[in-house]
């Protein structure tokens, strides 16, 4: 199967992204998407929200050692502001994992988390119960398994997206699906559990001369329930809604040939705060 990454979501790279806080946009209309991408969209975004519950769990408001003391006259960071502190150096399946038991741990695994639920790889059974059994708390694993078996295997919907029954892109096409989380906020926090939103927007659909269903962005923001369990931040529940949606600007669309070759040679990022 032709996906958004040379060799699947583990070589999704290393480096350090800080995510940006703030939320800058208004209630501005968003465009109404194609109805053949409609459900697609939104089971992805569903596997998106669930990265996002981790990534909100281990924030960390702490200062960090590096960071100056802040005088009477300096502004406080704002609530997504990077905290200097270094990325998880370790991977298991793949994915950020070993995230620190902090808030700021909380919303990186979050942040990661979406990006490997949101990847194309879910749409491949092996590597999507890699990714569940390992975004996922040990008890509620299985259920999520079972549920997204069923959702990513139903042939109507495969077909409404324009893929195979196994899940492969048509000959000659890219399948692309990518999740870019633009920022974290934690909502509520104890000791062992976490709520955190990730607003992100996401890539999806089919780069390719002949595609019917072209590549297209929507935005989202996904609410996860994270539990501290095994030395981890993991996901125990989610909830997702539209938006906030920018305006768009006019910019000519990208070719196919563009398109594919983009998410060929561009990798992605390791999330941290």
């Amino acid at each position: 199967m032709s996906t958004s990454g040379e060799h699947g979501y583990p070589d999704t790279g290393h480096t350090r992204t800080h995510l940006p806080g703030g939320d800058p946009y208004g209630g501005a209309p968003r465009r109404t998407p194609r109805s053949s991408s409609r459900s697609l969209i939104t089971v992805v975004g569903v596997v998106v929200l669930l990265i996002a519950a981790i990534a909100f769990a281990n924030r960390d408001n702490s200062s960090s050692p590096n960071t100056p003391a802040k005088g009477p006259n300096q502004p406080a960071a704002a609530p997504t502001a990077a905290s200097g502190h270094t990325p998880v150096p370790t991977k298991q399946n793949g994915i950020p994992a070993n995230f620190p038991h902090t808030k700021q741990g909380a919303e990186s695994a979050a942040a990661n988390y979406a990006v490997a639920l949101g990847s194309a790889e879910m749409f491949d059974t092996g590597w999507r119960h890699q990714i569940v059994d390992t975004v996922y708390a040990s008890d509620t694993a299985a259920a999520k398994q079972s549920a997204m078996d069923r959702a990513y295997s139903d042939e109507r919907f495969l077909a409404n997206i324009g893929l195979a029954k196994d899940g492969s892109a048509p000959k000659g096409e890219t399948f692309v699906s990518r999740t870019i989380p633009v920022g974290t906020k934690t909502t509520a926090s104890a000791q062992d559990s976490a709520t955190v939103e990730v607003w992100y927007t996401s890539l999806f659909g089919l780069s390719g001369e002949t595609s019917k269903n072209p590549v297209t962005e929507s935005w989202y923001t996904t609410t996860y329930e994270l539990r501290w369990t095994d030395g981890d931040w993991k996901i125990t529940d989610f909830q997702q809604k539209d938006g906030p949606v920018p305006v768009g600007r006019d910019q000519r669309a990208s070719t196919a040939n563009d398109m594919t070759k983009a998410v060929e040679e561009f990798g992605g990022f390791t999330y941290a705060r």
